[in-house]
């Protein structure tokens, strides 16, 4: 079988997951997947008009984001803009499919799974359509006017509301966000921190900060080190700044200027998953796919400074199974992160939280419904 992943460079998430499931259904080797992105297979225009527009508001108007995320959620004139938009559009992609001859189609954006299902909708083409939706709440979007196949789900919470807006239960399968395997692999902490040259012994706060602003990051930062090296060290940090240059410049040069727990700086990694398999905290704003990594490695989260919508979904459902701490704001993330590293117990609760949301499987099942509808076509 061979799987065509539709994708979209919204913020990095949706390409993650996409990746994944090639990667790891090209690592097992009985079926083939390419993946593709499918706003640019539309046109140049088309892609920077959507990415661009994502981008400014999630990160320059958060609470305007938050609002239209709100409002495009409900069933309303707005919200069916996207089906009627990207059925226009759908046929630029009859070329790549053409030409990459799957036998199922999977998407991991919600503007690639309304495309797709338009093109069945039309009868330009009948293999199953799937749509992957990429965080922990759901949103109409992905939905695609129930014109795909199936949609698969972060986790079961999700089911209830997609069954409200008329989605057959048997269309719904909570399977989980595809993330690339290595982060399933199972590495004790202290052999991984030792990996990294860190103290096996000492635990470990991983801070991924590239998409934090300078200023509020290096305020919790200099709170921690108060709080937890007032005497002795009683724990060390990781900061990855991924492709954030002056960020990196600013806690290069706090470093320098010495600290009280030890402190490893890291630019732009592919090799996340050994930090996250080293560390027993992960500070975070809580997007889908990193959500989605740092529960496959076992590892809690600290989530703060959650773009309103999808993140603040996620954050809450973190919460609400008990495998994050919420962070609103600037002054109660120091004293949580700290209280939390003071607090084994409640920590290794956390842990075993992420460790029993076992989701190791989901590319597998995904390509197994696939074959399964293939055969009902």
């Amino acid at each position: 079988m061979k799987l065509l992943v539709f994708t979209a460079a919204t913020g990095g998430g949706h390409l993650r997951a996409g990746h994944a499931i090639v990667e790891t259904i090209e690592k097992e080797g009985t079926h083939q997947a390419v993946a593709v992105d499918a706003l640019k297979e539309v046109g140049r225009v088309f892609d920077k008009i959507i990415c661009g527009s994502y981008l400014f508001m999630a990160r320059r108007t958060p609470k305007f984001f938050g609002k239209m995320y709100r409002q495009s959620n409900k069933k309303n004139l707005f919200s069916g803009l996207v089906p009627t938009i990207t059925s226009w559009v759908s046929g630029r992609l009859m070329r790549c499919i053409h030409r990459e001859k799957p036998d199922a189609i999977v998407t991991t954006h919600p503007f690639a799974a309304s495309m797709a299902a338009a093109l069945k909708e039309k009868g330009k083409i009948t293999i199953p359509v799937l749509s992957v939706i990429t965080d922990y709440g759901t949103h109409r979007a992905y939905l695609a006017e129930n014109r795909a196949d199936g949609y698969i789900l972060a986790t079961e919470d999700m089911i209830p509301e997609l069954e409200s807006w008329g989605v057959p239960r048997e269309k719904a399968h909570a399977f989980g966000i595809p993330v690339h395997p290595q982060f399933f692999e199972k590495v004790p902490r202290a052999q991984a921190r030792k990996a990294l040259g860190l103290d096996p012994e000492l635990p470990l706060v991983l801070f991924m900060a590239g998409s934090f602003g300078v200023s509020n990051i290096l305020g919790i930062y200099r709170d921690l080190q108060e709080r937890m090296g007032a005497e002795k060290p009683r724990c060390q940090l990781i900061v990855i700044t991924g492709r954030n240059e002056k960020l990196y410049k600013t806690f290069e040069e706090e470093i320098a200027r010495g600290t009280k727990l030890p402190t490893q700086l890291v630019f732009f990694t592919n090799e996340v998953e050994k930090y996250m398999h080293a560390a027993d905290l992960l500070v975070t704003k809580p997007g889908g796919l990193t959500v989605s990594e740092a529960l496959a490695s076992d590892l809690p989260l600290a989530a703060f400074d959650a773009i309103p919508g999808q993140e603040e979904d996620n954050a809450a459902f973190l919460a609400r199974h008990g495998m994050a701490i919420r962070m609103k704001t600037d002054a109660e993330a120091g004293p949580a992160i700290a209280g939390l590293m003071a607090d084994p117990e409640r920590l290794a609760a956390m842990q075993a939280a992420c460790r029993a949301f076992d989701k190791h499987d989901c590319v597998e099942r995904i390509v197994e419904l696939c074959q399964e509808l293939g055969v009902r076509n």
